[in-house]
């Protein structure tokens, strides 16, 4: 992508009155030397890819490592069958449950859409799929929302890291709940700052997560931390729309986890020798897999 920061997309956006997503619709266009249709057309097929993996999910399957599986059922079933009243509601526990069941299906070794990462693939489609099938049986919008999240995605790329061996699960969660906030500013109506200032807060929120996968798997704690993206980057949308700016702009925020992320002892960087990787329990699970692969 030719934008790198959010500050050229902003003024592009002033300059030529366009919104963010034509901005980076037409970006991708120029790089890839495709037609708008061509560029949709790609776009859509992530999208369909993105509904089959919500609609598809097995909640009485685990992964080979016996670590997660059921949990997004679980989660939908207190939301659906118990007939107790949620503290955050019908819509809320949806997209959790939904962030719950493609981080499961990741970790079942099923199709996925990383977005912007495997680890991280549960938030953007936790957040798109209950707005879609809710809020706004518009494709279209949904597309447009998903440039709104690649745009941003690939700035978070450009100034620092998606990778959580590079830069923590800041760079993976945070990116995807910054990715997801921006999206759902979009489809609420709001302008170019609101979304530059929901990503900003989204990654604000979660500067300096760990990666800390026990075992070494995208399993523990992965799949849960793809809930609080989601949840984060609707809240951070929220306020957005209400008018709450970032004091920090979007720019130097991206560039706060950057520093944040090289000063991160590698023990907390997916290398699974700190945090909860290396709790009493966490160490145990490790035992029993490495046994298990033995034998």
């Amino acid at each position: 992508m030719s934008y790198q920061s959010f500050e050229q997309i902003l003024q592009k956006c002033h300059t030529e009155g366009k919104e963010f997503w034509q901005v980076i619709l037409e970006d991708d266009m120029a790089e890839r030397n495709v037609s708008k249709q061509d560029s949709m057309e790609h776009m859509r097929t992530t999208w369909d890819a993105m509904l089959l993996a919500a609609a598809t999910y097995e909640g009485d399957i685990k992964s080979s490592s016996g670590l997660v599986g059921g949990d997004g059922q679980r989660m939908e079933e207190y939301t659906h069958n118990t007939g107790k009243e949620s503290l955050c509601g019908e819509y809320v526990d949806e997209c959790i449950a939904g962030a719950l069941q493609m981080g499961e299906s990741n970790a079942c070794m099923k199709r996925i859409v990383a977005a912007p990462t495997a680890g991280a693939c549960g938030v953007l489609p936790a957040v798109l799929v209950p707005y879609f099938q809710k809020r706004c049986r518009d494709t279209d919008k949904i597309l447009k929302a998903m440039y709104v999240a690649a745009g941003i995605g690939q700035i978070i790329a450009t100034r620092s890291s998606i990778s959580g061996a590079a830069g923590g699960c800041q760079a993976e969660i945070g990116s995807a709940s910054s990715m997801a906030a921006g999206a759902l500013t979009y489809l609420q109506g709001g302008n170019c700052e609101q979304i530059a200032t929901s990503a900003a807060m989204a990654m604000k929120n979660l500067l300096g997560l760990v990666c800390d996968p026990v075992a070494g798997l995208v399993e523990v704690p992965c799949v849960k931390r793809n809930v609080i993206g989601t949840v984060n980057a609707m809240a951070c949308a929220d306020m957005a729309m209400a008018g709450i700016v970032s004091r920090i702009p979007p720019d130097q925020v991206m560039d706060a986890m950057k520093e944040v992320g090289d000063k991160m002892d590698a023990s907390l960087r997916e290398t699974a020798l700190g945090g909860l990787a290396q709790t009493e329990e966490g160490m145990k699970i490790a035992e029993r897999m490495h046994a298990s692969y033995e034998n």
